[in-house]
């Protein structure tokens, strides 16, 4: 296990920001990630909120309050939590197009011991996560 911090730029897409510093640490000591700490802030979101199947999009600015997820080679599966300038909290699956407002500071744990792979559950119509 190895743990990394790193903080996202203004103006990155979170989502493929974290997939892509995934690929990009990763190495054939490790089989998945996980995300132990998040914050930061967009400036706009985008959120499939729970048994939806549309997206909602929403502009900020937001204050990340939580997220946590799972990452493979095969994709990642990250939930977020956000409040506006009102503290009204709204959270859901983090789509693409989820845009840094200032920073985002997220603490990666990389997992040496276990394989994450993603495949499709005909239960649930999703990829969902398989450890191996």
């Amino acid at each position: 296990m190895k743990v990394i911090p790193h903080r996202f730029l203004p103006g990155q897409d979170l989502k493929k920001s974290c997939f892509q510093f995934f690929k990009d640490q990763n190495n054939s000591a490790f089989g998945g990630a996980a995300i132990v700490s998040a914050v930061g802030s967009l400036s706009q979101a985008h959120l499939r909120l729970a048994n939806a199947k549309a997206t909602v999009e929403l502009m900020g600015p937001f204050e990340i309050v939580a997220l946590s997820g799972t990452l493979s080679l095969d994709g990642v599966h990250l939930h977020i939590a956000l409040a506006d300038q009102e503290g009204r909290v709204i959270g859901g699956h983090l789509m693409d197009h989820c845009i840094i407002h200032t920073t985002a500071e997220i603490v990666f744990m990389f997992l040496s011991e276990h394989k994450f792979s993603r495949e499709l559950d005909l239960r649930t119509g999703f990829k969902e996560l398989k450890v191996l």
